[in-house]
């Protein structure tokens, strides 16, 4: 069974940085096709980044430019780097497939930005 396991998060000022890690236990199909999630309260998870079915990295408008997405074979995860963070950046972080989550949910980083 798959199991995925996201860290990194933490309570940061508005124009810092944090990388979050998601690591990837289990058999899957490949890095290319786990996406980054966000959530915030009484909203549902919106995909934030993923990789093209050309392996390119894909994003939400609101975050093209700050966050990026990586491959990390040798730890068997896919890290998103969010730097200049916003307020508006303050969601729990979740990773799971882009195309359709069907593993299980990890527990998700926290990532809180205080201006």
């Amino acid at each position: 069974q798959v199991q995925l396991v996201e860290s990194g998060g933490g309570l940061v000022q508005a124009g810092s940085s944090l990388r979050l890690s998601c690591e990837v236990f289990g058999s899957v199909s490949g890095l290319d096709g786990i996406g980054w999630y966000r959530q915030v309260p009484s909203r549902s998870r919106e995909l934030v980044a993923r990789f093209s079915i050309l392996g390119d990295p894909n994003y939400v408008e609101d975050v093209r430019g700050r966050f990026a997405l990586f491959k990390d074979t040798a730890k068997n995860s896919v890290d998103l780097q969010m730097d200049h963070l916003k307020a508006a950046s303050t969601a729990v972080y979740s990773c799971n497939r882009a195309s359709c989550p069907l593993y299980p949910w990890g527990r998700g980083t926290q990532v809180t930005v205080s201006t």
